[in-house]
């Protein structure tokens, strides 16, 4: 009986803040400050990609959490998930289906910082929205924008400094931290899904159908914004992808470690793994031939 509570107090306390912090501290290795003046350089891309990741994106995972027919933790689940930005998985898939992957970084960059602030704004309207006004679970807006800013800002901020003093051992390291940090999240929702194994199947019958819609629906929109802004081939993708593949180490994080509920950390941890059979479906399809564009 006492090993659950134990494993469950490692995973939140030690194993997750650790694997989030080195998938963090590894996008920094690969950033510089020019990737966040991008804004400037490539303004429509960075424009229309903010735009699908902060208010598309969450619109879709209300919709969703309100069609599926999900308890109101797993529902809440899934707008922490839908809440989060792109990670450092979505820059990997962007390179390998020949997107741009300087924009993709930026988006990454630009919308981590962003999200500091509409993480907990988001997140509030889904427990109230699916668990009540009256619920004992709401986030303290100044706390938890503090407390995330913490898990992002300060491995990204040692990474990009690594790298403006030492570029060459950064470059080295990027490569290190980015295998053990897949190895990390491989390890985390392995975790989260033994503790979970009683409600295991259920629990997938319950998201995975929401998961896999929300993967294919969001990357379908974000396609469609690329060739209604008139985006080029490479950004086009790039979009698709920034729009489709979240950060699920850092969903996991809050709902795990903030809001302390392994239940709402469900869909981010079979998410985590629908979306690499959805990328590798996406980069097959496009890697060899161009997207389709309207002139």
């Amino acid at each position: 009986m006492c090993g659950v509570p134990m494993e469950s107090n490692f995973l939140s306390a030690v194993f997750l803040p650790l694997a989030l912090f080195m998938i963090m501290m590894g996008m920094g290795l690969g950033l510089k400050i020019t990737d966040f003046q991008r804004i400037l350089i490539e303004p429509k891309g960075v424009f229309w990609g903010l735009i699908a990741q902060l208010i598309i994106l969450p619109l879709v995972g209300f919709l969703l959490a309100g069609v599926f027919s999900l308890t109101p933790e797993l529902a809440v689940g899934v707008i922490i998930l839908a809440a989060c930005p792109g990670g450092a998985t979505s820059n990997v898939i962007s390179y390998l289906v020949r997107g741009n992957v300087a924009l993709s970084i930026s988006l990454t960059a630009i919308g981590s910082l962003v999200t500091i602030v509409t993480i907990p704004l988001v997140i509030n309207l889904g427990m109230q929205t699916f668990m009540g006004t009256d619920t004992a679970l709401q986030l303290p807006l100044s706390k938890t924008i503090t407390q995330i800013a913490l898990m992002i800002l300060l491995p990204i901020s040692l990474g990009m400094l690594l790298n403006y003093y030492q570029p060459k051992l950064a470059a080295k390291l990027e490569k290190i931290v980015k295998w053990l940090s897949l190895s990390f999240l491989g390890l985390i929702i392995f975790g989260l899904l033994l503790k979970e194994r009683a409600t295991l199947l259920s629990s997938f019958l319950q998201v995975g159908g929401v998961t896999l819609s929300l993967n294919l629906v969001t990357m379908f929109l974000g396609y469609a914004i690329g060739i209604m802004a008139k985006l080029d081939e490479k950004s086009t993708k790039t979009i698709t992808v920034e729009v489709g593949i979240q950060n699920g180490t850092l969903a996991i994080t809050i709902a795990s470690v903030l809001l302390n509920s392994p239940t709402m950390a469900i869909p981010a941890g079979i998410y985590s793994l629908v979306m690499f059979v959805t990328s590798a479906g996406f980069a097959l399809l496009v890697r060899n031939r161009k997207v389709m564009s309207i002139q």
